[in-house]
């Protein structure tokens, strides 16, 4: 019947819908804009780019191998900072290596899928990164402020219990977050304005409307962000109490610079946050959100190994402990 009467079925109701339906099946992989606006400065792009990530995996693993071998660093805190060493690790796992074979090569597709799983990791870790550093919070606040109850406490079962608290967590909320972003179909434009998978440029390529999606993984963030940011300033708020009691100026000078590199990455850290992800919608174009990306994503992990080596004494010490130890072995 609708062959025999062709003009009726072009003014059907329902031809929007399925030519919206074969327009959405199209989108089968999206295409990461990155940095193909600038094809004279791809080359210098990523030998800049490939350095800094040489730089960062050998000084996250230049950390976690010193508290593996001293034994004077076979500590709660110090076994804290061995994982988020491999935490970040992994989140620049997530990205950076995508984004440099992007650099190089002409396709810049990823595929739906590809970019659900990048998503969802690199969410998780992010998320897990801010619970992380408030569970180190919390065992700074247990080292200063109960010290002869600190190895009672921070007990290795209850590390544990405690850092698989945090993953937990941090996954979870990515995947409430990822679920939610690839509910529905994707339809219109594939490309996607940045050089990974993040959650506001993919989001306005979803067919349904987004505005609620929008809200709630909003909401998520603020809880993830503040919440955890809100407890490490509570934690500091009793260690500064404390410190302030202290009857020498030296006792109050050590007791502070245990706690100096953890107050500058979680400064820098929930920084880059706020800035990215504590607003509904972006505030400046992909251009401007691409630049702070390359902050939180390449340069903000080169931070972190460097604060903790040039800020601890301790490391530093196991550093050259190490190394000495080392050259010893090879005369």
């Amino acid at each position: 019947m609708g062959l025999n009467s062709p003009p009726q079925e072009s003014h059907a109701v329902p031809a929007p819908e399925k030519q919206e339906e074969n327009v959405t099946w199209l989108v089968t992989e999206f295409v990461l804009v990155g940095f193909s606006n600038l094809p004279d400065l791809r080359t210098a792009l990523f030998g800049l780019f490939f350095l800094t990530y040489l730089v960062t995996l050998s000084g996250n693993i230049t950390i976690i191998t010193i508290i593996q071998v001293d034994r004077t660093l076979h500590t709660p805190m110090y076994s804290f900072l061995a994982v988020l060493s491999l935490s970040e690790t992994s989140y620049t796992l997530v990205t950076i290596p995508n984004m440099l074979a992007h650099l190089l090569m002409e396709s810049q597709a990823i595929s739906v899928p590809g970019c659900r799983a990048q998503m969802f990791f690199f969410l998780g870790l992010g998320c897990s990164h801010c619970f992380l550093l408030t569970l180190m919070g919390y065992d700074r606040y247990v080292a200063i402020c109960h010290p002869l109850r600190y190895l009672v406490i921070m007990r290795p079962t209850v590390c544990f219990c405690l850092g698989a608290l945090v993953f937990c967590s941090g996954f979870s909320v990515a995947s409430i977050e990822t679920s939610m972003i690839f509910s529905s179909p994707f339809c219109g434009s594939d490309r996607v304005e940045h050089f990974f998978c993040d959650i506001a440029p993919v989001l306005k390529l979803s067919c349904s409307e987004s505005a609620g999606k929008a809200l709630a993984i909003f909401f998520l963030s603020v809880l993830v962000v503040l919440v955890s940011f809100l407890l490490i300033l509570l934690s500091y708020a009793f260690i500064v109490a404390a410190i302030v009691r202290l009857p020498s100026a030296a006792g109050r000078r050590q007791a502070f610079s245990t706690c100096a590199a953890h107050l500058t990455v979680v400064t820098v850290h929930f920084g880059c946050a706020s800035v990215i992800y504590l607003r509904p919608e972006s505030g400046g174009g992909p251009a401007q959100d691409r630049l702070l990306a390359v902050f939180y994503t390449v340069v903000t992990p080169l931070l972190n190994p460097v604060v903790y080596t040039l800020r601890n004494k301790e490391v530093r010490v196991a550093l050259r402990r190490t190394l000495a130890r080392s050259r010893g072995i090879f005369k």
